[in-house]
């Protein structure tokens, strides 16, 4: 197994554990955007095994000959790579890890056959633009492949990786009845300060926990900011990596707001601008926000396409591309500074994807009124069990909720939420949860 810095603690690993004891386990698919931490999950999941076989479709290209060649027996594959590799595959003992798998289109094919015919061999298959091979399959092997959906890390787990395992369990504990003790909300505000600067993105999370500095972590961001724009030229052939960065940089403008494709600039059009962000969403780099009717669920069944906002994957790499001054931030008192560019927001709707089953590929709603002298929007429409619940964010500790009161009475719904800087409260009709504690939106 590859030597690499400690690993840290996922939500995703407990799934991954039950996954391994299933008698009959269907293989498993990881999906997400690049360096979100897959193949360090899986190798992690690899102490459980006996043997480990990883196959980096990227870096070991002469591999592909084992599936190009039409055969796609399982039988026949574990053959060749055991010969190639000198590992033993022996199902119960033997973890198959196929990395980057997208860039070998025959091995996606392959796995619903390891499902019918060799159930008992745990194969785990990741890609970063996995998106792109899938939409290029006929078919995906329905009902025989298993996808699992990972991101950057959570607040919670940002907090168990830094070691405030009790910070965390009284924030999880704490509710409108009993909140947070002032002493506690106060430090569990600086932890949420700390990680809307730094973000999720897992180098980065693993510096800080090991290293208590910001300025490397900055570098860090640097760094992963680079990578991710150099994969542009990977994401299509035929669209030019250009387009895409024109794109890329009209999200970072527009990151929580009414997404406007005419302010990306006089010199591509509206249709080259909507493939750009449309490659963008599929690379998962982008998470659209898409308007809901939200006259009742599903909430998916009155959406708008022509309204959407979007959300760049994680907060540390925003506050880098605004170009936010970390020591201005950290001299500061106060959240002032998710005010620009939206991070509160930001982080809400990410919170809200990280903290559903691995298993959902979950979608973001806002609504919208826009009439004339009448102007509103709801920030985040969630369904909690079967409740249309509206969520308004807030990056400080007031402000008035004008149009959560006006969706509630619209709509003839009991209750909404407002998230800030706020302890656990009530006004009237309206949940106060502290921004920290967004993961606890839909439970």
């Amino acid at each position: 197994m590859k030597n690499e810095i400690i690993y840290l603690k996922r939500d995703i690993d407990s799934e991954l554990y039950a996954w391994r004891n299933e008698p009959r386990h269907k293989p498993l698919l990881l999906r997400g955007a690049r360096q979100v931490g897959k193949s360090s999950a899986v190798r992690n999941l690899a102490r459980e095994f006996d043997y480990f076989l990883e196959v980096n479709f990227e870096e070991q290209a002469d591999t592909k000959r084992i599936f190009d060649r039409g055969n796609l027996s399982p039988q026949v594959i574990c053959e060749k790579l055991t010969a190639q590799y000198d590992i033993p595959v022996i199902p119960g003992k033997t973890l198959l890890f196929l990395d980057e798998i997208q860039e070998c289109i025959p091995a996606i094919s392959s796995l619903r056959f390891f499902y019918e015919k060799m159930s008992d061999l745990h194969v785990i298959a990741a890609g970063s633009l996995l998106e792109f091979a899938l939409g290029e399959l006929p078919s995906f092997g329905v009902g025989r492949i298993r996808s699992m959906f990972m991101y950057p890390f959570s607040f919670y787990e940002f907090l168990n990786a830094c070691g405030h395992n009790l910070m965390l369990k009284a924030i999880q504990n704490a509710n409108v009845n009993e909140p947070l003790d002032e002493v506690i909300h106060k430090r569990a505000l600086y932890q949420l300060k700390l990680f809307l600067i730094m973000g999720g993105m897992p180098e980065v999370v693993a510096t800080y926990a090991a290293e208590k500095d910001l300025y490397k972590c900055q570098r860090v961001l640097d760094d992963l900011m680079i990578s991710l724009r150099n994969d542009f030229t990977k994401y299509k052939k035929r669209v030019p990596s250009l387009q895409i960065s024109a794109a890329f940089n009209s999200v970072i403008e527009q990151t929580g707001r009414k997404f406007v494709y005419s302010r990306t600039g006089q010199e591509y059009s509206l249709y080259q601008m909507k493939q750009a962000v449309e490659l963008l969403i599929m690379a998962g780099l982008v998470i659209p926000v898409v308007h809901t009717a939200a006259n009742g669920l599903p909430l998916g069944a009155e959406i708008n396409h022509k309204r959407r906002k979007m959300l760049l994957l994680d907060t540390g790499l925003l506050q880098r591309l605004l170009g936010l001054q970390l020591s201005d931030i950290l001299m500061s008192d106060d959240f002032d500074f998710v005010n620009k560019g939206n991070i509160a927001e930001l982080y809400v709707g990410l919170e809200l994807l990280k903290s559903v089953s691995c298993y959902e590929q979950t979608q973001l709603y806002y609504w919208q009124r826009e009439e004339k002298n009448s102007h509103a929007e709801v920030d985040y429409i969630v369904q909690r069990d079967q409740e249309i619940v509206p969520v308004e964010v807030k990056s400080g500790k007031q402000g008035k909720m004008q149009s959560l009161y006006l969706f509630l009475t619209e709509k003839n719904i009991p209750s909404g939420v407002r998230t800030s800087l706020e302890n656990y409260s009530q006004y009237g009709k309206i949940h106060v949860i502290p921004l920290y504690a967004a993961a606890e939106l839909i439970k």
